[in-house]
């Protein structure tokens, strides 16, 4: 779950990264607007509806319990989003801290933060967040912090890469000639020229903790009824596949799916058009 998201040597291409664009445009409106826009509250049971297919009223039919999928994924949409960058966050200040500390100083410090990056990576990522929430419990805030700590070795490592090249170059000989301090150069000039190759990584990387966060609901781990996170939908709608109804499963995984590769697609674009920038 925390494997480093590699980035493919050639960009999507223009169309591609358009309709990505759109469609996560689309997706943030809806989630922002789903009270103005959703047709019903996405809590609203009615079991004369139950499993109800595609219909005027049901436009993208109804779970078991008669709620509205359309209602309940534009309302799932808020958890599905803030959750992943909520957990980025935290996962980036932890790494990119951690990764500049040790390319900036090197030595034992290097090596040691080197050292317990490497343990991270050898320690399921799954079985780390299961740990923490057998510890504090299930629920969305305990499986997001878990999943920062465990991305952070990931973001961690990354960054380093990137420092390591730009603490040989001129420019930080020549501040460090000026007298400005370690602390002063990293924050005001060693991390901003490395942002612009952080965050096409960070982006592809989005997708990804979105899809963890999804797998962890699923489970049971993450959020929890009557939460209509996407995730959890899916969870909620397998007994219906018996019945052979597919929609309360296909809706939220459906859109799972396309806004993970939306922001795979937008990703790879934004890394291979920002690149490293000079100094």
């Amino acid at each position: 779950m925390t494997a480093v998201a590699t980035l493919p040597p050639r960009a999507a291409s223009p169309l591609g990264y358009r309709l990505a664009t759109v469609f996560l445009g689309l997706v943030v409106a809806a989630a922002v607007l789903a009270p103005l826009v959703a047709p019903y509250p996405p809590d609203a049971v009615d079991f004369a509806a139950t499993l109800a297919p595609m219909s005027p009223e049901h436009p993208l039919g109804a779970d078991q319990s008669g709620r509205d999928l359309l209602s309940r994924v534009l309302y799932g949409a808020r958890t599905s989003l803030i959750g992943p960058l909520v957990l980025l966050a935290i996962a980036s200040v932890l790494g990119i801290a951690l990764g500049t500390l040790a390319a900036w100083h090197g030595g034992w410090i290097d090596a040691v933060v080197s050292r317990v990056t490497d343990v991270m990576y050898a320690f399921p990522g799954l079985l780390f967040v299961v740990l923490i929430v057998a510890v504090f419990g299930n629920g969305m805030t305990t499986a997001v912090v878990a999943l920062a700590l465990a991305y952070t070795p990931t973001i961690a490592k990354y960054t380093r890469s990137f420092a390591l090249a730009e603490c040989g170059k001129p420019y930080i000989d020549a501040y460090r000639v000026q007298g400005m301090g370690g602390l002063t150069i990293c924050v005001r000039h060693l991390v901003p020229n490395m942002a612009r190759s952080i965050v096409g990584y960070l982006v592809v990387l989005f997708g990804e903790g979105l899809m963890s966060l999804a797998t962890l609901s699923f489970l049971g781990f993450g959020a929890q009824p009557p939460s209509s996170d996407w995730g959890l939908m899916v969870k909620e709608g397998q007994p219906a596949i018996v019945q052979g109804a597919f929609l309360p499963v296909l809706v939220p995984g459906a859109a799972i799916a396309l806004v993970v590769v939306s922001f795979n697609v937008i990703g790879v674009r934004l890394a291979d058009r920002m690149g490293v920038r000079g100094s």
